[in-house]
């Protein structure tokens, strides 16, 4: 197939959180533009800490940002509309069509406040299927939390809403993936299973002969087949949701790594801090041969580390006393004296200031930093939304912004300037680095300019590679995801379902929804 109009989606539902949705969305956007076919993601609501901005100034989750790269489109905030960003375990910023409209308990959010925005959503699906060929959704968990299903507007609440065939996805590495199916099924609604099409296999590891007879029993149980088994794969690194492994779980080479150019490694230290956002500003780092990246919770872990790296986090205050607690301050406060690396980003760079002033995110009002830079930050309601670009240690470095706090930078040297060589928001103080941009490091020349400063405070001969080009690792990836889809799944049944929606007659499984 090549090119022309299909008119419909697909909503790519789970059997749990970390099944593989994410990934199975970007592959078939990859495999969809690949034949032509002007294809968009699509998530209602993402509770999410990895956010992005778009051009227009929009935030929205980094997954959604992803598969509309796997598209070949330009993400908007349409692909995303809603977006929740924890605050504690009881509580999120509500992100609305990009912009944050206020702060909701999960009790206040789900008791009426989700439904309300039904409209809102499908208003969003209709306008991306006014423009795109195909539109691929993707679901939130499972969609068999009963006791949210009255408010769903991400899983079948969309899927009724906008008529779109469901295929479920189950982690077959995790076991039970067979009673997860079919449970998933059976715990719907005759109205929801109607739409339930069929199931795929993820992260299947061995002969696939040996799963036949699985799937061929559950057809005969379900009447509905299996649309791919998708085989392990190592390497598949990806803008994650909702958590991170301690091996890295964003990193884009996460198994085949080239030998380091210079004689020694460097290795990067990530402060684990509470309510971690954008943990995936260490990818472009972790891509880089030679450069090893860990994620610690314990001080003592920094004390090999050539360069310690303090994140941004949803809390930036509640960062400050966790690194305080846990004896990391002390420890980054030794590192600075002695000369050795530290950066911080975003809310690790607030940390890392003199002063802040909060009585928005934690309403703490006025707390100490770590004093490591001559930075006070002030919290503002209104929340900075930005692409910006400039240079830094001589190249051309971009990134993004996503922030309350405002910083006042009374000192140290230019780290990020403007075209006109004025100082943008960060600092630097020896080998102490701060910037509120995210995703500075996916510029090449800017990241291997700064590895050299930090191979020479820390005395490695560490060289960057010349010719890493995370972009090129980034769209490598994207490929990946697109030859899993296209050498293992079902593509015709796919399309079929695409254009032609659920089949009809698909049996229902007793005893349905409570």
């Amino acid at each position: 197939m090549s090119g022309g109009k299909l008119g419909g989606g697909l909503l790519v539902a789970g059997t749990t959180s970390d099944a593989g949705k994410s990934v199975v969305t970007a592959g078939i956007c990859r495999w969809l533009a690949r034949q032509g076919v002007k294809v968009a993601p699509f998530k209602a609501q993402n509770m999410s800490l990895n956010s992005f901005v778009t051009r227009e100034g929009a935030e929205i989750g980094r997954a959604q940002a992803m598969q509309a790269q796997a598209a070949r489109v330009e993400p908007t905030a349409l692909m995303n509309p809603v977006l929740l960003k924890p605050g504690s375990d009881r509580s999120s910023q509500v992100v609305l069509l990009g912009k944050p409209v206020g702060e909701m308990s999960a009790r206040g959010y789900h008791g009426g406040r989700q439904e309300q925005l039904l409209g809102v959503v499908t208003d969003c699906l209709e306008q991306l299927r006014g423009t795109y060929d195909a539109v691929i959704c993707e679901g939130a968990g499972s969609p068999a939390e009963i006791n949210l299903r009255r408010t769903d507007i991400v899983n079948m609440g969309i899927a009724r809403a906008a008529r779109f065939p469901v295929i479920v996805v189950g982690d077959i590495d995790r076991g039970g993936v067979f009673a997860s199916f079919f449970g998933t099924t059976a715990l719907l609604s005759p109205e929801d299973q109607s739409l339930i099409a069929g199931y795929m296999v993820n992260k299947f590891r061995g002969d696939v002969s040996l799963l036949e007879p699985g799937m061929e029993m559950l057809r005969s149980l379900t009447g509905r087949g299996t649309y791919g088994v998708l085989p392990f794969q190592h390497g598949l690194g990806i803008d994650e949701e909702d958590g991170l492994r301690v091996s890295l779980r964003g990193a884009v080479r996460e198994s085949v790594v080239a030998p380091p150019v210079g004689e020694d490694v460097l290795r990067v230290a990530v402060c684990a801090v509470p309510l971690m956002s954008n943990f995936t500003d260490v990818d472009a780092l972790a891509a880089e041969p030679g450069v090893v990246v860990r994620f610690v919770d314990r001080a003592e872990e920094l004390a090999d580390a050539d360069l310690v790296v303090v994140p941004g986090t949803r809390g930036t205050v509640k960062a400050l006393e966790w690194l305080r607690e846990r004896g990391f301050a002390d420890a980054l406060l030794r590192r600075a004296a002695e000369g050795r690396p530290v950066l911080g980003v975003c809310g690790g760079f607030q940390v890392l200031g003199e002063h802040i002033e909060d009585e928005v995110e934690s309403r703490a009002g006025s707390v100490d930093g770590l004093g490591l830079l001559p930075v006070r930050i002030r919290f503002e309601r209104e929340k900075t939304l930005a692409r910006p670009s400039g240079t830094a240690l001589g190249e051309e470095v971009s990134g993004y912004e996503i922030h309350h706090g405002v910083a006042e930078v009374l000192g140290g040297e230019t780290f990020i300037s403007d075209d006109n060589g004025r100082s943008l928001e960060g600092c630097r103080v020896g080998s102490v680095w701060g910037t509120h941009w995210h995703g500075s490091l996916e510029s090449d020349g800017f990241r291997r300019a700064f590895l050299r400063e930090v191979a020479s405070a820390s005395g490695r001969r560490f060289v960057p590679s010349p010719d890493t080009s995370f972009s090129s690792l980034r769209e490598e990836q994207l490929d990946l995801l697109g030859d899993l889809i296209a050498e293992h799944a079902d593509t015709d049944g796919l399309l079929r379902l695409i254009e032609g929606g659920a089949p009809t007659g698909l049996p229902f499984l007793p005893p349905g929804a409570p």
